[in-house]
């Protein structure tokens, strides 16, 4: 794999090309390639966005005579939802196939005189007015060491315009170490101004910025007021944000959660951005686990942002899932302003918290991923996964796993 980046940002190197060696074939041949991966969908104003690689540079083209090439695209989408699907918008004109109520299948085929130079774009709506879910069961493979049965229970805000979303008090905590210096940390200022400008009056903030050691805007939560967005847009203009130090993820960390510990009537919400690598991950889990199950009423939410490649990602993956929160990423500092406004949205969105699942007595050895599980927001679905035993009859699982319910 060869991967192309510019002199000087070694740590946001972006995949470009990929190659592999051909064995010797006789000319006039046919190659046939398959590729096969998988990745997750975007939820973005709700609906699922899929983007596939599909142009092909003009340095990868053989020089030569110029015939005519034949592309064709096809493609199959399976909600698992009951509900029906609705098309929002292709890069290239699919022709409909065939249309059921959770299915759809396309396809795209013509003579062009050159390769693609654009990417497959497709995006499609699980159309409902309120909140829906199901679950999909699945059986394990044969030869899988893992006899229990598999289930995907998923729940999907709907596109009702009007809902109540929760009051939010929200403490951002901002790595400001020596290799956040330049671009991310720009890019990171920049969409941290854009979370404040959408608090609302009533809302509540702080920020944390940290590197060897923590520096905090205010001693206490402050109401989002402009004048109070104001004075935080000053200070992090201010030289207290100049990158310099090491990555001390612990202390703002507790910091920000003894902020949150008297919360009853809100939802608490810790926003960590770091390009760091940390060795106490363990103890930091565990902390935060600490604080989570000794804190206030409400436990505060916890959004992780990771930047770079030699960041803890999986530190980040960790805290998220322990904090009922969400992690995302980003390999390219040009997309971290976009990526993080993304994550506030859904971070501070939240229409149905604190979901619990009422099991039934004869599932055994049941297995489920995230273990805590995250709120329901506008911005994202919330999909669990796992397995379980059935002590009962296999034709009855169906009825068994349909008593698996979520309450406020």
């Amino acid at each position: 794999m060869e991967k192309v980046a510019k002199s000087g940002d070694g740590f946001f190197l972006t995949p470009h090309i990929y190659t592999f060696r051909i064995p010797q074939v006789e000319g006039g041949s046919y190659v046939s390639i398959k590729v096969r991966w998988s990745q997750k969908l975007p939820y973005k104003d709700s609906q699922f966005c899929l983007t596939v690689p599909f142009s092909f540079p003009t340095y990868v083209i053989p020089v030569g005579k110029k015939i005519p090439k034949r592309e064709k695209i096809q493609l199959n989408v399976n909600s698992g939802s009951g509900t029906e699907l609705m098309i929002q918008c292709s890069s290239h004109p699919l022709k409909e196939l065939s249309r059921e109520v959770r299915k759809l299948s396309f396809v795209y085929e013509a003579e062009v005189p050159a390769w693609s130079t654009s990417d497959l774009d497709f995006a499609y709506t699980v159309t409902s007015s309120d909140l829906f879910g199901g679950v999909l069961l699945q059986s394990p493979a044969l030869r899988d060491f893992d006899e229990r049965e598999m289930f995907c229970l998923y729940l999907f805000p709907g596109n009702k315009q009007i809902r109540r979303v929760f009051r939010r008090e929200v403490v951002f905590v901002v790595d400001i170490s020596q290799s956040m210096q330049g671009l991310p940390i720009e890019n990171v200022k920049n969409a941290l101004l854009a979370s404040l400008s959408k608090l609302n009056p009533q809302d509540s903030f702080n920020i944390i910025a940290f590197n060897s050691e923590s520096h905090l805007f205010s001693p206490k939560m402050v109401l989002a007021t402009h004048g109070s967005i104001l004075k935080a847009t000053q200070w992090l203009s201010s030289n207290i944000l100049t990158t310099d130090g090491g990555t001390n993820i612990m202390q703002p960390l507790k910091q920000a959660m003894k902020l949150l510990s008297d919360t009853s009537e809100s939802i608490p919400l810790v926003f960590l951005i770091t390009d760091g690598s940390v060795e106490d991950e363990r103890e930091i889990c565990n902390v935060v686990k600490g604080c989570l199950t000794s804190g206030g009423s409400v436990s505060p939410r916890i959004f992780t942002f990771g930047i770079g490649l030699y960041c803890n990602h999986y530190l980040l993956q960790m805290l998220a899932q322990i904090g009922r929160g969400h992690y995302d990423c980003t390999y390219n500092a040009d997309n971290i302003e976009l990526r993080m406004e993304r994550l506030f949205t859904t971070a501070s969105s939240v229409v149905l918290a604190d979901i619990t699942m009422n099991i039934p007595e004869n599932l055994d050895s049941l297995e489920l991923f995230p273990s805590r599980i995250p709120d329901l927001s506008l911005g994202s679905p919330s999909i669990m996964s796992g397995r379980y035993k059935d002590t009962y009859k296999e034709a009855n699982r169906y009825t068994y796993m349909s008593c698996m319910v979520v309450r406020e």
